[in-house]
């Protein structure tokens, strides 16, 4: 045993004077890692969006007037006689807008009983119309139109709107009717409608037409017809001439000498016989 120990000691100086060849190299430092990056969160992806709401489209005008609450008669007016629907596709086709004269309930109220009732839709349509300007006006702009005002009832010969402004004051008259715009209802750039406390009215709702001029006559005819009056008030006076049927036939010349020779003698005898029938009729009375 102590000769294998002996026999070993070589081997362990060797094994002594290397001592880092056999030893365990040091551990190499860890290489620093970059710091962990914090997971990068994905945004829920978004919800698609609600569509907005739709283009509003031209004003209604019987919800405007429901607003003030004393417009009942005019809304029913509209409605009826489908104005209401002209109104709106006017507003939806024409650039220039629309300008309303709206009488209140107290306005239709002061009219003659009945008056309304007997229109047909025909006419409670025209005379919505004359309360119509196919354009619009703000409260300034009364102040530049030209009279009178063309209304969409028709010509102005017939339904007339005058309108005069007088400071704040805006009047309007038709002839008939005189009233003022009490306020403004509404008005956005394209329609205007304004508060009047009379229903416009033009002389074709009363009854009472304008004349029509009467035609003009040209000198000649007036001559002719003054000619033919004379004529037959000369023929009227004049005594009618009998028939020729009636009147004897002519006699000829000869003939009414032959007659006057012939009646010659009798004629003479006759005169030459009368102092003798004197003379018997002396002498008779004598003797008696």
């Amino acid at each position: 045993m102590l000769k294998q120990i002996v026999s070993l000691l070589p081997l362990l100086m060797i094994f002594l004077s290397f001592p880092t060849g056999f030893a365990q190299s040091p551990a190499q430092a860890p290489v620093a890692q970059p710091p962990a990056q914090a997971p990068v969160v994905q945004p829920p992806p978004k919800a698609p969006l609600a569509p907005g709401p739709a283009p509003s489209g031209p004003p209604n005008i019987t919800a405007i007037l429901e607003k003030p609450g004393q417009f009942s008669t005019l809304i029913r007016l509209l409605k009826t006689t489908n104005m209401d629907s002209v109104i709106t596709s006017q507003l939806n086709d024409s650039s220039q807008g629309l300008t309303v004269f709206a009488p209140t309930d107290k306005a239709f109220a002061k009219l003659s009983a009945g008056s309304l009732n007997s229109y047909n839709n025909e006419k409670k349509a025209r005379l919505l119309k004359l309360h119509l300007i196919s354009s619009f006006l703000s409260q300034p702009e009364f102040q530049t139109v030209s009279n009178p005002v063309n209304t969409e009832a028709g010509s102005t010969g017939e339904y007339p709107l005058n309108v005069t402004v007088s400071g704040n004051d805006v009047k309007l008259t038709t002839g008939i009717v005189n009233t003022t715009v009490s306020s403004t209802i509404y008005s956005d750039g394209q329609l205007a409608v304004y508060q009047v406390d009379k229903v416009l009215l033009s002389s074709n709702f009363l009854g009472t037409p304008s004349p029509e001029p009467a035609p003009a006559t040209s000198t000649a005819s007036t001559s002719a017809s003054s000619s033919s009056s004379s004529s037959s008030s000369e023929s009227a006076s004049a005594p009618s001439k009998p028939d020729k049927a009636d009147q004897p036939p002519p006699v000829s010349t000869a003939d009414s000498s032959a007659q006057a020779s012939g009646a010659m003698p009798e004629i003479h005898n006759a005169l030459n016989a009368i102092p003798v029938a004197g003379f018997l009729i002396a002498a008779l009375s004598v003797c008696l």
